[in-house]
């Protein structure tokens, strides 16, 4: 299978013909039956959208200890909820036994992955080095760094500051092909509007896909996880691998995570729900969650929380059949207050959440729970 086919969905082992199975599949099929594999936790949990070869994907997570990465640019202060799908499906596969690598991306946050809606405004250099302090302590309190597969974060401005122009042009430029980049939805927008789009972001996409390769070459990763609505930038990465060392790694992209209605999730109001506490408060974060709708809670439980599926199946039958109990919306907003923000102020927005809706006292100080001044 080429290195950019897609494929998609559980594998129907009823039509797997096991006796006449490649040696991949035979031992993909021996070691899951000793073990789960990853790949079948992310299914259930509804956070495999594509992959660029999942037969091949399978039998690498089954085989041994896969090393793989994600990145977050800088491009804010914090990261968001939609960051926060891929640092748990990071998590989910560490949990496995893979090795995860966070990217924080000094060097693609002073450029910025091209929008549909036009040219982004440049940051200086101060302040994306600052936001990149700031986000590497996120994803810090989100994956584990004891253990054989201790995580590993990492900054692509590292490898891509020493090089000189004439350098990345002859050494990653040459592997790209314009066609391709010019394939690239938010690309193809922008260049039939009428402001059109510059090469600075034009050029993210070797940025990214230079990233792949050197984490391949320096750490051995072998497959990088993000959204879907990124493929373009997450194949680059591969692609460019195979022309240079004619290996095949893996990509694997989460669906876009919507509302009931099919609007984009995470959106209020006020803009973003951000994970850190001074951008969206523990109890503005909290009240987030705890508003889910009814049709959707089941699948943020899957995609937000470490529960198991008896134990979602159990909410999603109380989101059914008791609605105005919320048992199932409670749990996700008590599970992901947790994981961003630690128990203890969890259990202070819980506190102040129940004395604001008169059922309990209002514990002191509670103005950081709130986000209120002082």
């Amino acid at each position: 299978m080429s290195i950019l086919s897609i494929s998609s969905g559980r594998i129907d082992e009823s039509q797997r013909p096991h006796l006449q199975a490649p040696a991949t599949e035979r031992t993909s099929a021996i070691l899951t039956q000793i073990r789960p594999n990853a790949l079948d936790e992310l299914s259930w949990r509804g956070l495999v959208a594509l992959s660029t070869d999942e037969e091949a994907l399978r039998a690498s997570l089954a085989a041994g200890p896969v090393t793989y990465y994600c990145g977050f640019d800088p491009t804010a202060p914090s990261l968001h909820i939609g960051n926060l799908v891929q640092l748990l499906t990071m998590r989910r596969l560490q949990d496995f036994g893979h090795k995860p690598i966070a990217l924080v991306g000094g060097a693609t946050g002073l450029i910025g992955d091209p929008r549909m809606s036009g040219e982004r405004v440049l940051n200086d250099r101060d302040t994306v080095a600052a936001w990149v302090a700031r986000i590497h302590n996120q994803v810090e309190r989100l994956l584990s760094f004891d253990g054989d597969n201790a995580a590993v974060v990492v900054n692509n401005l590292d490898w891509t500051s020493p090089m000189s122009a004439i350098s990345f042009l002859r050494d990653v430029g040459k592997h790209f092909r314009v066609n391709r980049m010019l394939a690239k939805e938010a690309v193809s927008a922008r260049l039939d509007s009428e402001a059109g789009i510059s090469f600075t972001e034009f050029s993210y996409q070797l940025l990214q896909g230079m990233d792949f390769y050197q984490l391949y070459r320096r750490y051995g990763c072998t497959l990088q996880t993000g959204g879907s609505d990124q493929w373009g930038n997450l194949t680059a990465g591969a692609d460019v691998t195979h022309r240079v060392e004619g290996i095949s790694l893996h990509v694997l992209a989460t669906p876009l995570i919507t509302k009931a209605d099919g609007t984009k999730f995470g959106k209020t109001e006020g803009g973003a729900i951000w994970l850190d506490p001074e951008m969206t408060s523990p109890y503005a974060f909290h009240q987030f969650w705890l508003n889910a709708e009814d049709a959707k809670v089941a699948d943020y439980l899957r995609i937000f929380t470490f529960r198991s599926q008896d134990e979602i199946a159990a909410f999603e039958a109380a989101a059914r059949d008791r609605p105005a109990q919320r048992e199932a919306q409670c749990a996700l907003a008590e599970d992901v207050t947790a994981l961003v923000h630690g128990e203890e102020t969890m259990q202070r927005v819980r506190a102040a959440s129940q004395a604001l809706f008169g059922s309990g006292d209002l514990p002191a100080p509670s103005n950081s729970v709130l986000g209120l001044p002082g």
